[in-house]
């Protein structure tokens, strides 16, 4: 410590001291630190809310099922069209729209998987390679696998497409329809069943069944049966409409349509119908092939062998080999 000479009043006082502590000057000699705050400890937030966010509820919508996994299981369930049900519920699980259940397109592939498995075992054990003419008997787990839910959802698709068009179309007018004598019930049946034949061009079993299930109408036997029984209907030309349909729409080969057409678990047409069907059908069978050999490659990306392997298969879509030849030589 040193003294110094305070320049107004003359006195001495220590370098140290912040003022002469005779006159009050400042010291000049001492420097002027700034201040620094301190900074905060590591890990702790500055903001007024030390680093907590406030809890943010999101409310969740109720998840519906996807309609193409709905379609999926339909064409899964039918046997023949198993192959098409598979591709169906791959593409509707591929979508991952978390807005939507894939319930049934799980469904699907677990019904199609048990047909490609009734498939390989007959291969294996030498007996017809024609699925959809084998006798199966149905066991009352495999039913409760596809679910009284779904069978529902199907069915009221299918009431919904006819109800709109029944209430739009005339009563359909026979001779007993007249007759005061023919309960209502039995009266119903029948304007019901020219319903599901003049829109949705069904079968005569197809109606009678539709009629009586406890998923359709549920008209007892009786008047189910007056209601076939007293129809004007020309069952050929309805089997050729549904042709149409599962060639424009599905690209199905000829003897695919045919055996979807006569199948127990499909349209229920008679062998009759189904060939006057397939016959008169306007469809190019080769463009068929080609329609579905795309479907194959670009959903499922599988090679041109595969694929013409698939379209010949008796267990796929039985298409001829000059149809499926045709279809893989104009693949892109």
């Amino acid at each position: 410590m040193a003294l110094i000479k305070c320049p107004d009043c003359g006195k001495e006082f220590s370098d140290q001291a912040s003022h002469c502590p005779n006159c009050g000057r400042p010291n000049s000699s001492i420097q002027q630190q700034p201040n620094v705050q301190p900074s905060s400890p590591i890990g702790v937030s500055n903001s007024p809310t030390n680093g907590y966010h406030s809890n943010t509820v999101i409310s969740q919508s109720v998840k519906k099922e996807s309609g193409l996994g709905i379609a999926a299981l339909v064409f899964s369930i039918l046997g023949c069209t198993f192959i098409v049900g598979a591709i169906l519920a791959i593409i509707d699980l591929c979508k991952k729209d978390d807005n939507k259940k894939h319930t049934l397109s799980k469904i699907a592939l677990i019904v199609a998987g048990i047909w490609l498995i009734i498939g390989i075992i007959g291969a294996a054990s030498g007996k017809s390679t024609d699925t959809t003419n084998t006798t199966i008997k149905v066991t009352e787990s495999s039913i409760e696998a596809v679910s009284e839910e779904t069978a529902e959802i199907v069915q009221k698709e299918v009431l919904e497409s006819t109800s709109e068009a029944s209430n739009n179309k005339p009563v359909a007018e026979t001779p007993d329809n007249k007759e005061e004598n023919v309960p209502t019930e039995y009266k119903s049946a029948l304007n019901k069943a020219y319903t599901y034949s003049q829109t949705m061009f069904m079968s005569k079993a197809g109606i009678y069944d539709q009629l009586t299930s406890e998923y359709g109408e549920k008209f007892s036997a009786e008047a189910a049966q007056y209601a076939i029984d007293n129809m004007e209907v020309d069952w050929k030309a309805n089997a050729l409409e549904k042709a149409k349909t599962y060639s424009d729409t599905m690209y199905m080969s000829k003897l695919g349509v045919y055996n979807q057409l006569i199948s127990d678990y499909g349209e229920k047409f008679t062998e009759e119908e189904a060939q006057y069907a397939v016959d008169n059908v306007d469809a190019d069978w080769k463009k068929n092939a080609l329609e579905k050999a795309k479907t194959y490659q670009e959903s499922m990306d599988m090679s041109p062998e595969a694929i013409r392997d698939q379209l010949v298969s008796d267990y796929g879509e039985q298409f001829t080999q000059e149809e499926a030849d045709y279809a893989i030589e104009h693949l892109e």
